[in-house]
């Protein structure tokens, strides 16, 4: 489904004039205290705070583009986990990593990383309670007892530092409430889906709380593997959360606790193309499997502390303290043909660990507000993988030949930073601010080739032949990241600024990489060590950001809107991929290698729109609402200059994966009272244009534009003591592909497909979320 692009401009335009034009007759009134949440679903009085900026502000007053979502919204809509925000957010998209059941691929504004595996760093931050997630493993966090959350787009790399050059998504859960309260979630929909979530809290003291819940999340699996009866798209998860608050007044403190156990089985993938040696066909069902690889089981464990500290030291000076440490632990059998034989299996692990400190200096005053702040992080990622070729080792004379990596990656990074805001008048304010980065990456990446089976990691009885890659090297890379805006408030209903930030995305070393592949790259005839650290690194990408922006409350803050213009010059592109290469010279690829380089250039421009209105109100009854909001999404991500393998500049055969064109949404919300109560009807829809998963366009595995249709009935007391709703999403049952694995080539113009890597053609895809329905019901005492 294409989105006709005359028609979005023309949307943007249109509603963007009609506000301009309302504005000034507006002005005299508006009150200047509110702004909407995303999903525009309370009424005016509700302000909207956010901390994009490390202090509390209104969502208006940010010269930022930041979306806000409160954790009212996100229950009355059904959210249950992160990834669903993307649809009502322009120029966002938060998937399920290919292969995996909580490791999130997150991009915005063309701008991300989609391989989870040790030695690649995120594009877009993710920070729960300000503590920075340093892996993507584990973060499709399950959404409860959330306070809000806050996504940030554009790079963030004066506030939040490194790995932030697409945006930033903040997870702020819930404030412990002032009095002893008990409330209990339930949820029971399709695919025997069973969910639970007991949440208690109580203050011992005038100033000292506790609190603790408690989620089971259980569903049954959309398909079925066929080779080993299992589920596949279940879940079976165990979470808990604890927190102690105290609060005197100038001193808060809060530690809390995190732990979730992910038992799911694996989500494997479903074949697109039959197989090119055994002729096994498609399988009817996208979410059926044949995969059959189960040397290691399915398991996720992550857990994590924090401790924040805030001292008021007088009226103007509060100082922070931000510490957190987390770990998790991953095994996942990963079988990329989606068949019974190990034509192209790689059972993996992933072993993670950090620990964070940050200091923060604010100071707030009539004309000056700031920060000063210095953070520290120390981490470790650990991953280790077989990669079964057993068919084809057989058919060359070396049965279960396997090839095994194992990349460790140690990361100490410390930084200063300050940002700073002077209201030179009434109107006008200036802010500026720089953050500099010292990161030093250690990597040590260990290839050993096998035959016989799997390696020992994985109780197996292949035996090494021979070490393919032994490499053990550091780096150190230093940043600085400036930015700066200037805002004019001509009252304090509208919000004009431009703004320039600079964003970087770490550098490091590719740990699926082949030291044996190294060329002789510093002419010294032969190949050396020099040749083999500049062959496996990669220095940090950049982006350079140019925003101009306006933010508007309107109709007596009735119709607010958000719209943002912006230019990326984007520098040094990391460009990681696999290959099949031929290691014994016979012609035949018998294992792979990651090739990872800044081999582009790229310019990433677009346009953002939200709005949204309060179209109604007490019109039947007191107390009834009629809301509605919107986003709109444009991006022009095109590659200047893109080098591949061979030295080719291919930049104009090259597309930005998982970044649409358009990304629309559309939604409303209607209250009507109703005995003691309100009821609540939601809908909306999203839409995103075409996708490519992968850098060079795959006519099979890329998506074309689709639609999603959402829908909720919610019913709450006027006493807010309980709630029931009934939800549904994905309506009209859409299939559409988020993620996958290409090693085959041809398929295209009467060329038949071969094979790069395995026998049997790996071409597989992973499906978005299918129609369900499901009731939700809450009572608090």
């Amino acid at each position: 489904m294409a989105i006709n692009k005359t028609f979005a401009c023309s949307l943007l335009a249109g509603v963007a004039a009609l506000a301009l034009a309302d504005g000034p007759a507006l002005a005299q009134d508006a009150a200047p205290e509110t702004q909407f949440d995303s999903a525009a679903a309370d009424d005016s009085d509700d302000l909207i705070v956010v901390t994009a900026r490390r202090r509390e502000e209104r969502l208006l007053d940010v010269p930022l583009s930041v979306t806000s979502i409160s954790g009212e919204s996100l229950a009355k809509s059904g959210t249950l986990e992160i990834t669903e925000i993307a649809q009502e957010m322009p120029n966002v998209t938060l998937e399920v990593s290919r292969g995996t059941n909580t490791t999130l691929s997150a991009f915005i504004r063309g701008v991300g990383q989609q391989d989870p595996v040790a030695g690649f760093e995120a594009g877009v931050g993710l920070y729960v309670d300000d503590v920075y997630l340093n892996r993507p493993q584990a973060a499709v966090l399950d959404v409860y007892d959330v306070e809000r959350i806050e996504v940030l787009r554009g790079p963030q790399g004066t506030l939040y530092g490194r790995n932030t050059i697409g945006g930033a998504i903040k997870y702020v859960t819930a404030r412990l409430p002032a009095e002893t309260q008990v409330k209990i979630r339930g949820t029971y929909g399709s695919y025997d889906q069973a969910d639970v979530v007991v949440t208690a809290s109580t203050p011992l003291t005038d100033s000292l709380r506790v609190g603790a819940s408690g989620a089971r999340l259980s569903r049954g699996g959309f398909g079925d593997n066929l080779t080993l009866g299992t589920e596949n798209y279940n879940k079976d998860v165990w979470a808990a959360r604890g927190t102690v608050e105290f609060d005197n007044g100038p001193l808060f403190v809060r530690l809390s606790g995190d732990y979730v156990k992910d038992n799911s089985e694996a989500r494997q993938g479903h074949r697109l193309i039959p197989s090119l040696f055994t002729g096994a066909p498609v399988l009817d069902n996208v979410f059926d499997t044949r995969a059959g690889l189960n040397v290691v089981e399915q398991s996720v464990e992550a857990y994590g502390g924090a401790l924040n500290i805030a001292l008021q030291v007088s009226d103007t000076i509060t100082l922070k303290s931000i510490t957190g440490y987390r770990e998790d632990k991953s095994t996942t059998p990963i079988d990329f043909d989606s068949l019974p034989a190990a034509d192209l299996d790689v059972p993996a692990i992933y072993n993670n660990d950090q620990l964070s400190q940050e200091l923060q200096l604010l100071y707030e005053s009539d004309n000056l507000n700031g920060v000063l702040g210095a953070y520290y992080l120390d981490a470790n990622a650990f991953t280790a993988f077989d990669v079964a070729l057993f068919t084809t080792g057989t058919l060359i004379g070396l049965p279960g030949l396997n090839a095994q990596t194992l990349g460790d990656v140690g990361t100490k990074t410390w930084s200063v930073f300050g940002d700073f805001t002077y209201d030179l008048t009434e109107q006008f304010s200036v802010s500026v601010g720089g953050r500099y980065t010292n990161d030093k990456r250690t990597s040590r990446i260990l290839r050993t080739t096998f035959i016989g089976g799997f390696s020992d990691l994985f109780d197996g009885t292949g035996v090494p032949i021979a070490v393919t890659s032994d490499f053990l090297g550091s780096e150190t890379f230093k940043e600085f990241t400036p930015r700066a805006s200037i805002s004019f408030k001509p009252n304090e209903n509208h919000n004009f600024y431009i703004s320039y930030s600079r964003g970087f995305k770490g550098g490091g070393f590719d740990p699926r990489g082949q030291s044996t592949q190294a060329p002789d790259l510093n002419g010294s005839g032969a190949r050396d060590a020099e040749d083999i650290f500049n062959f496996l690194s990669f220095d940090p990408e950049t982006v350079d950001s140019y925003e101009v922006g306006w933010k508007a409350s309107l109709l007596d803050n009735r119709l607010n809107i958000s719209l943002a213009a912006f230019k990326g010059d984007y520098s040094d592109v990391q460009i990681p991929g696999s290959v099949g290469f031929d290691s014994d010279g016979d012609g035949q690829n018998d294992s792979f290698a990651g090739i990872t380089s800044n081999a582009a250039s790229a310019d990433v421009n677009g346009l953002e729109f939200e709005g949204r209105a309060l179209v109604g109100r007490d019109f039947a009854g007191a107390g009834s609402r009629f809301n509605v909001n919107w986003s709109l999404g444009y991006l022009d991500a095109k590659f200047n200059t893109f080098i591949d393998a061979l030295g080719n500049d291919v930049a104009d055969q090259r597309v930005f994966q998982n970044t649409p064109e358009f990304t629309v949404h559309a939604g409303f919300d209607l209250g009507l009272p109703v005995a003691a109560g309100m009821v609540d009807f939601l809908g909306s829809v999203s839409m995103r244009s075409d996708a490519s998963q992968f850098e060079a366009p795959n006519a099979f595995l890329d998506q074309d534009g689709f639609a999603l249709v959402d829908a909720s009935l919610v019913y709450t007391d006027d006493a807010d003591r309980f709630s029931i709703g009934v939800h549904g999403k994905n309506l009209f049952d859409k299939r559409y592909i988020v993620s996958g694995y290409n090693f085959v080539s041809g398929g295209t113009g009467g060329q038949p497909f071969r094979s790069t890597l395995g026998l049997e053609g790996t071409l597989t895809g992973f499906y978005g979320d299918p129609r369900r329905f499901f009731v939700t019901g809450e009572v608090r005492f």
